[in-house]
């Protein structure tokens, strides 16, 4: 997205007022009322800095900018109740909420006021502003939980009973009112819509995901911790049917991303469900790369610390087979697009400690596609690989790019899939992928190669076609780990 222009309905489209027009390339934008209603905002966003420009609701000819782009520095910014609430990291790499008066709008953020503290531990994912108090939803040991702060300072937590859980906000468009509205969900508990009364603590449920047969009292989910190689302890979520024994015989599923700071919180899935009843032991490897454990967790899984990612998938997997989890030989791992050059990676690396690996749409030539400066997401990702023109970053690369480091080994079971239309990872990078490890490979485990010929990188659209593209995969999955009924 390049431009913002004024649509006045009923007019032709030639007639459109251009209100902003982005420069630079690296930069995405979006538009947004405020909570109070009062003002539109355009949010310009790229990887490493935001910048916001805000102009009062009908008179959008005098944008105002919250803060001037800074390297380095992202934020956010509402509005409600005579008062900007800003999000941001500047002095704060897990963020922290600063505020100021309608009428410092443009003025020097040194005025701004702290609502919260920088925090070493706790990361400020989102905030929703209402007209009394702030709902802040943060990342503590692992979970995303809410946080309600009024306007005095008191500060309440939004109650959870379970050890791994995700709380994320909906939209609440309605400043006045004293009900926060969200979402709660966990690997047990399918996605319930919440609503939590800031001012007499009380909770209602709106809706819970209706799923036909099932019940969560059948299964268990666990938080347990993995120390990896270098001592860092990764959060890992577990589920499992009720009455498994931990005598190292289950088979194991396990999932991760580990990447663009993107955390993978715990969620019901149906047909994860189908996995459990099969005795199968599911597991998310909360690995860095990701911001679970706030923004140093990101930073020590890019760049340069990319290899991190990799270490703590495998050594999650080392960790739950000694924990009696699950059995050596019988572990399933799964990734897709940049999970997908997670799995290329750990192929690579530690291809003995899997049984099967699903590669979905996976980002694996590395150093080729980074070096193309004219597919429209290089640029913009500089920031998360490096930048292989330059000597040191293109070493790094190297030396985990799962396609430049295929060699005469032997590799599990693979299921590979792309989309012809793929426009994120184009079906070129899997495929030269799968056709180097078919050249170099030293064993007979099949290596399956699906390419969806009507599909970009979500996959063919549809509800049903999702399903009977994910049960193919489980099939295959489930023949290699032994499960037969």
């Amino acid at each position: 997205s390049k431009r913002i222009k004024a649509h006045v309905l009923g007019t032709p489209a030639s007639a459109d007022r251009l209100i902003y027009e982005e420069k630079d390339e690296s930069f995405y934008l979006s538009v947004q009322r405020t909570a109070s209603g009062r003002f539109v905002c355009i949010g310009e966003e790229a990887t490493t800095m935001t910048e916001q420009h805000c102009a009062p609701f009908g008179s959008l000819d005098r944008m105002t900018v919250i803060a001037p782009r800074t390297k380095d520095v992202l934020y956010q910014a509402d509005n409600a109740n005579g008062r900007w609430i800003v999000r941001t990291n500047a002095g704060a790499p897990n963020y922290r909420l600063m505020s100021f008066p309608d009428a410092a709008l443009g003025k020097s953020t040194v005025g701004w006021t702290p609502l919260t503290p920088a925090s070493k531990t706790d990361f400020i994912d989102d905030f929703a502003a209402f007209d009394t108090f702030t709902a802040i939803a943060e990342r503590h040991g692992g979970n995303k939980r809410l946080r309600l702060l009024s306007r005095t300072g008191k500060s309440t937590l939004v109650n959870a009973s379970e050890p791994a859980y995700s709380m994320t906000l909906s939209d609440n468009h309605e400043a006045a009112t004293p009900w926060v509205r969200y979402t709660y969900n966990s690997l047990v508990t399918p996605t319930t819509t919440l609503e939590w009364n800031a001012a007499t603590g009380k909770s209602r449920t709106l809706k819970v995901q209706p799923v036909p047969g099932y019940n969560s009292a059948n299964y268990v989910t666990e938080r347990v911790w993995t120390t990896a190689r270098d001592g860092a302890r990764i959060p890992v979520s577990l589920v499992y049917k009720k009455g498994l024994k931990r005598d190292g015989t289950a088979p194991l599923f396990q999932y991760a991303y580990g990447s663009y700071g993107i955390s993978t919180d715990p969620a019901y899935s149906v047909v994860t469900t189908s996995l459990l009843d099969r005795g199968v032991v599911y597991a998310i490897a909360h690995i860095r790369g990701g911001q679970e454990m706030g923004r140093a967790w990101f930073d020590e899984g890019h760049l340069a610390k990319k290899q991190n990612s990799f270490n703590d998938f495998v050594d999650v997997t080392r960790d739950l087979v000694a924990k009696g989890y699950a059995a050596k030989g019988r572990v399933a791992a799964r990734g897709g697009s940049a999970g997908g050059l997670l799995m290329g990676g750990i192929a690579n690396q530690a291809p003995q400690d899997y049984a099967v690996i699903v590669a979905q749409v996976p980002f694996v030539d590395v150093l080729t596609t980074m070096l193309d400066t004219s597919i429209p997401l290089t640029t913009n990702e500089f920031d998360q690989w490096g930048n292989p023109a330059r000597e040191a970053d293109y070493k790094i690369m190297a030396a985990y790019s799962p396609y430049d480091n295929v060699r005469a080994q032997t590799y599990p079971a693979m299921f590979v899939s792309t989309g012809l239309w793929d426009s994120q990872v184009q079906y070129y990078e899997p495929t030269k992928w799968v056709a180097r490890l078919r050249a170099h490979k030293t064993d007979s485990n099949p290596l399956l190669f699906r390419v969806n010929m009507e599909a970009g990188h979500g996959g063919k659209s549809g509800r049903f076609r999702s399903y009977q593209d994910q049960a193919e995969m489980f099939a295959f999955v489930l023949d290699r780990l032994g499960i037969k009924q």
